[in-house]
């Protein structure tokens, strides 16, 4: 394949985000990077199992990263955030990896770098977590290295988790109203939308793409839930008294009703340059299978961070 001489850096690749790019990437030919903590680790190891490199890394560690990113065509960019259970960084964390990542590729000569931001990025939301989103496109801007920057809306992975989505009770809770409508992509899709990105730079770079699969209300959501599992789904907006995160989901859902969160991306042009993306019901019926089987028989906790 003509890319197969070509090295794209990927981080967060043992993660839903970098782990969709890392096989996307792969499948068109290109040879590709991950940095990890931990190469030994399971995930690290079923990646190098996958034919991708894996190289020892921290996004704390500058040298580590010049090391890793030596050689490479491309870096796809995303970081952890305070919103995700079990992601020990804060704010400042996120924005300190975000441009420290920018600027060493640039200073590696990276012909490439795609960030992966947030729908709401462009205004300041108050919520934290995606406000940094802001902050790291805004230092991107004033760099001298070809960049593209997505937008992706809330993952369709989101509405099948426990606490945040649908419960083994069949019933959706999340952001919206019944009858209001919120944007949604497949995390697989964001990977073949960033591998499309690497593939024809000249379409792409300077580009900032808001992103998105489908757009749906929440009675849309329970009805094709209700058909794909094969038993009655209901739906409600979350109740913004949930536990500690009620001022949060408050600010969440402010966001959606003014449309900075619900999304406003052209799912008409996106699929004419993107025609993989998957609707919501062909997910349900693909890659979000085993997932609602999982969410229907089982519960837990998950993060309210909608990225």
């Amino acid at each position: 394949m003509t890319n197969i001489n070509k090295t794209v850096v990927v981080l967060g690749a043992t993660g839903q985000q970098g782990g969709s790019v890392a096989a996307a990437l792969r499948a068109d030919g290109w040879g590709v990077r991950a940095v990890v903590r931990d190469p030994s680790g399971h995930r690290a190891r079923s990646l190098s199992a996958s034919g991708v490199e894996t190289v020892r890394g921290d996004l704390g560690d500058p040298e580590s990263l010049r090391a890793a990113f030596s050689g490479a065509h491309g870096v796809f960019s995303v970081q952890p955030n305070s919103g995700q259970v079990g992601a020990d960084v804060t704010n400042e964390d996120e924005v300190h990896f975000g441009t420290a990542v920018a600027d060493i590729a640039e200073r590696c000569g990276v012909a490439h770098l795609v960030y992966s931001s947030a729908v709401t990025a462009g205004s300041t939301t108050g919520v934290d977590h995606l406000d940094t989103k802001n902050r790291i496109e805004a230092h991107l801007r004033n760099l001298d290295i070809a960049d593209t920057i997505i937008r992706p809306a809330t993952f369709m992975e989101l509405l099948v988790t426990p606490e945040m989505g649908l419960d083994r009770g069949g019933h959706l809770s999340f952001l919206m109203h019944p009858d209001q409508a919120m944007q949604f992509i497949a995390v697989r899709d964001i990977g073949r939308i960033v591998a499309t990105v690497f593939g024809s730079p000249d379409r792409y770079v300077g580009r900032v793409m808001e992103i998105a699969g489908d757009t749906l209300t929440g009675k849309a959501l329970a009805e094709h839930l209700t058909r794909a599992a094969g038993r009655s789904i209901s739906y409600s907006r979350l109740p913004t008294t949930l536990s500690a995160q009620g001022e949060v989901l408050s600010k969440l859902e402010a966001l959606v009703d003014d449309g900075r969160l619900a999304g406003n991306a052209n799912l008409d042009a996106l699929r004419t340059e993107f025609p993989f993306l998957l609707r919501f019901d062909r997910w349900l019926a693909g890659p979000g299978a085993g997932l609602l089987d999982e969410a229907l028989c089982s519960t837990g906790n998950t993060d309210i961070a909608p990225r």
